[in-house]
């Protein structure tokens, strides 16, 4: 069986197929049931393979394992319990879409070790939630079942091929019946590619990747030679750009469940492995979240972002203050069949699985066969009695809200992130993205629709009011955007007055006289000095593209021009004028160096050191021999040593007494 990468598939298969839920409608119920809006029921699917799930229909395993996997999964647990109740299995992306509505009231589990969840909470929580909306509301409702949701969408090419792809590859936007259209669109790399990227975490482990999927248009094979003379090796259909993987403690083994769930359950543990276990969740949030910071511009350019997370682990990725990854970021997927513990392998794996097709070969009465049959082991609606009610008071009629297209919603998002592109300052992103979907946004100077809710009418407008220099430049010199057309008037007055004092934010810059309600441009909205100069240096640039000094309708209101030369003698007056500060400075401090020369300084008057008198020993001498202290001196001798010193000191009196003799008989 040939594999087809989603991406790459044949002009001969795409020109055969047909969305498989419109090739092979048997039978219609009378009163067909409203689809739900997040997830469309699709027709019945060929299903490939010996291992399936009975109750959440489209689940198919490769092996034991995973089967097992899938039955310890959240997804399966709520479905079970959905379906004794009486109600109806979900998709896994219907399922993933439920639990992020819990997000903000549950407080989540993590996952053990072996990437297995713990959820009891929230498939509980989320069990009683489908109770409370299960009923009706109105009795007269028809309760006729839908068909079972699948994660895969079915194209059929004739005689007998049919090819399936995950519906989450596709936009959210997109109709059911739009599939194939948006299938061949694909198949365009466009001129940088298309690129996703993919985070696992659970147990402690994390992967993250950024993948490109589709190479860009120009980046074809070529079938050259290498200089052995060998043909080259084919370029592979996918490529990893970046990867990265963590691993941190945080949960005890052979146990599960995280540190943090625990501590919420129970009194908070003081072992030092709970200590460690804490550490080691703060550690892994904090290097997923600088990862995440560290690929910003790589996550930006991305068109689809993958991530298996529980629900706590969610908020490692999303909703915390300066996220790159918005909650609401409508390129968020959930990986629609199990995955096993989080490693650069299994990522490998997920990338395979989600971008290779699926392939089967059945004829059209075959599936013409199996959709009967399941539509006849699908479950009878039950009727149900309508109990009498008392009139009640008719609402008022709110005004119906237009419905848009899917072309009108693609380019409504087209439009959205262009202007997020824009506030954000990313210019090569800009450049970009203006050279794909540039001619179908209406040009340079196109009005920014209302919703968007933006004091700016054009893109430059825009970009001006965000104080964006570079953007601004780019948009006048090499676009040549408009500086002309007038902004539009505020709605409100408090809009008004919020520009009049956003303008005097740099009085720096040079601006013309305006009264409120009087007419307006882009160079009114620079709110810097910086940003005003840019269009002061255009205009000095090309003074023939515009009326950039007028100040009546089709003026641009721009009050000077600031050429080179101009900017040259402002920087010289600005250094000579610092120069002529630091002389008047030195000449001051020379002054006052002098004064202090004159001024002689008087003599202090002179101190008196008095010497100090050394005190005489009271207890007098202590040599070998003394008078004083004889006693003490010879306590504790051998008597051969204090003989010695009885005859030294003798020796000293007769000394004394000699010298005593001989000084009197002089005198």
């Amino acid at each position: 069986m040939s594999q087809y990468h989603v991406f790459s598939l044949p002009k001969e298969l795409l020109d055969t197929l047909v969305p498989r839920n419109i090739l092979n409608q048997t039978t219609e119920p009378v009163s067909p049931a409203p689809p739900r809006p997040n997830s469309p029921p699709p027709a019945a699917q060929p299903t490939a393979g010996s291992r399936a799930c009975n109750i959440c229909l489209g689940a198919t395993f490769v092996d034991v394992e995973d089967q097992r996997v899938h039955f310890r999964s959240d997804w399966h647990r709520y479905n079970v319990k959905v379906r004794l109740n009486g109600g109806d299995p979900v998709s896994e992306t219907h399922f993933a879409q439920l639990v992020d509505g819990l997000e903000d009231s549950i407080s989540g589990s993590a996952s053990s070790s072996e990437g297995e969840s713990d959820e009891s909470d929230a498939v509980s929580a989320l069990v009683q939630k489908t109770r409370k909306l299960a009923r009706p509301s109105s009795p007269g409702e028809s309760t006729v079942p839908s068909l079972p949701q699948t994660p895969l969408v079915w194209f059929h090419s004739p005689p007998s091929t049919q090819i399936g792809i995950y519906k989450a590859i596709f936009s959210t936007s997109t109709l059911p019946s739009d599939y194939l259209s948006e299938l061949k669109e694909l198949q365009s790399g466009g001129e940088h590619g298309r690129t996703w990227a993919m985070f696992m975490t659970a147990g402690g482990h994390f992967a993250g990747a950024i993948v490109r999927v589709k190479r860009p248009d120009g980046d074809d094979d070529d079938g050259g030679l290498t200089k052995k003379g060998k043909p080259k090796k084919p370029k592979p259909e996918i490529e990893i750009l970046k990867h990265k993987t963590f691993h941190r403690y945080t949960t005890r083994r052979k146990q599960g469940g995280s540190q943090s769930i625990n501590d919420n359950a129970k009194s908070k543990a003081v072992s030092a492995g709970a200590m460690l276990r804490r550490y080691g969740e703060q550690a892994l949030r904090d290097d997923i979240r600088n990862l995440i910071q560290e690929w910003a511009d790589e996550i930006h350019d991305c068109e689809r972002i993958w991530i298996r997370a529980s629900v706590s682990n969610r908020r490692i990725f999303l909703d915390y203050e300066g996220s790159i990854i918005e909650k609401g970021d409508e390129r968020l997927r959930t990986f629609p069949f199990p995955t096993r513990r989080p490693t650069q392998a299994e990522l490998s794996r997920c990338l395979q699985e989600l971008t290779r097709v699926k392939v089967s070969h059945l004829t059209e009465e075959a599936l013409r066969a199996q959709d009967e049959a399941l539509l006849a082991s699908l479950p009878k609606p039950k009727p149900q009695p309508t109990p009498a009610q008392p009139a009640a008071e008719k609402p008022k009629d709110k005004p119906a809200q237009p419905q848009s297209s899917p072309q009108e919603q693609q380019l409504r998002d087209k439009r959205a992130r262009l202007l997020d592109i824009i506030k954000r300052g990313r210019l090569d992103t800009f450049k970009g993205f203006w050279e794909r979907e540039g001619a179908s946004l209406g040009g340079i100077d196109a009005s920014v629709p209302d919703w968007a809710d933006e004091r700016g009418g054009t893109l430059l407008q825009v970009a001006t009011q965000a104080g964006q220099e570079e953007l601004v430049r780019y948009l006048l010199e090499d676009l040549r955007a408009n500086p002309t057309i007038d902004v539009p008037a505020p709605r409100t007055a408090a809009d008004a007055d919020v520009e009049d004092s956003a303008q005097e934010s740099d009085t720096d810059a040079p601006a013309l006289p305006r009264t409120r309600g009087s007419r307006r441009t882009a160079y009114d909205l620079a709110r810097t000095k910086s940003v005003r100069n840019v269009f002061r240096r255009c205009a000095a640039a090309h003074p023939d593209w515009w009326d950039w000094l007028g100040t009546e309708a089709g003026g641009a209101r721009v009050p000077s021009v600031l050429s080179a030369e101009m900017e040259v003698g402002r920087e010289e007056k600005k250094k000579a004028r610092r120069k002529g500060l630091k002389d008047k400075v030195r000449e001051r401090e020379a002054r006052e160096q002098e004064k202090e020369k004159d001024v002689a300084p008087t003599p202090p008057p002179p101190v008196e050191v008095s010497r100090p008198v050394k005190e005489q020993p009271k207890i007098g001498p202590r040599k070998l021999g003394g008078a004083s202290g004889g006693v003490e001196s010879v306590a504790g001798l051998t008597p051969e040593m204090r003989a010695k010193i009885e005859r030294e000191r003798r020796a000293r009196a007769a000394e004394a007494r000699l010298k005593a003799l001989q000084g009197g008989g002089r005198s």
